[in-house]
């Protein structure tokens, strides 16, 4: 079984590809999600026949999301391939992730807030797993918006 993975909602954008729920390529590329997304997908449809698609569906930049979310939610229809969904901190060791401005998402226990960071908070860059066995799957696909409030 194939997967897909696709985190899009800080840059680079990162994409694994999994071989029965193991990594075995995987491409990181700067840019916008819309313009780089595709191209991406298409490349990677050419050469493999995937199962299952499975997104990170927030909290991160909100236009990444959603533009992920539509085109995924497309491309699993129109291929009949399962979409999956995980929580952007299952792939960057519970960091904080930028929100708007100065702040970020931070997740305390299973409560996600909007703040400053403290200085004992570090930031870590997302990564894409090696395996695909210990992931904490969402139970819906949809995303999950956290909009901060603009002050």
């Amino acid at each position: 079984m194939k997967s897909l993975f696709v985190i899009s909602i800080a840059s680079p954008m990162l994409v694994g590809i999994y071989e029965n729920g193991k990594l075995i390529e995987s491409i990181s590329k700067e840019g916008k999600t819309s313009d780089i997304l595709p191209l991406i997908i298409q490349n990677i449809l050419k050469q493999h026949t995937i199962d299952e698609i499975i997104y990170v569906n927030g909290p991160g930049s909100y236009m990444a999301i959603k533009i992920a979310y539509i085109f995924l939610k497309t491309i699993t229809i129109t291929n009949k391939i399962k979409l999956k969904s995980v929580e952007g901190f299952s792939v960057n060791n519970n960091s904080p992730i930028k929100a708007l401005g100065k702040k970020y998402f931070i997740k305390n226990e299973d409560t996600i807030i909007v703040d400053f960071l403290s200085e004992d908070m570090k930031l870590e860059v997302f990564t894409l797993p090696t395996s695909l066995d210990n992931l904490d799957f969402k139970e819906g696909e949809l995303p999950e918006y956290h909009l901060p409030a603009i002050t």
